[in-house]
């Protein structure tokens, strides 16, 4: 038997009236923005805080990402955003997350990152640190 995922974190979040749209569902871009506040979360979990993460002179970009909705979510509705590692590549990684109200999966989304060297904004592999973090992740 497989053992379930689990998360890096998992964020709760109230859904703003301002990010709903005339039809009083949840406007499609703030899923992706929710996504990207669960990263870093994500990233203040394993890293401490986003500048700790940023003095191993390394970063990351989206590359791509990949949204699927499956239910609305509207004003008030309480909903927790997961974050899993799922591929850790030579200069990225790729993270599935699942946006979810109470038992009902409200959104899912695939985020690959590539990793960045700051200074140039040109791909890189991160240093052994921090790849070090992921791998642990990923039980490598």
């Amino acid at each position: 038997m497989t053992e379930p995922r689990r998360p890096i974190v998992e964020m709760p979040l109230r859904v703003r009236y301002h990010e709903c749209d005339g039809q009083g569902i949840v406007f499609n871009a703030h899923y992706l923005a929710y996504v990207d506040m669960c990263a870093f979360e994500a990233e203040k979990a394993l890293f401490g805080s986003h500048d700790e993460f940023l003095a191993h002179r390394t970063d990351v970009v989206v590359a791509e990402a990949n949204l699927k909705f499956r239910a609305p979510a509207r004003y008030d509705d309480q909903l927790v955003v997961s974050q899993f590692l799922t591929h850790l590549g030579t200069t990225s990684l790729v993270f599935d997350f699942e946006i979810r109200r109470g038992e009902t999966t409200i959104a899912v989304a695939t985020v690959r990152y590539v990793f960045i060297d700051p200074a140039t904004l040109r791909p890189e592999a991160p240093p052994d640190a921090v790849r070090k973090v992921y791998a642990t992740l990923l039980g490598d």
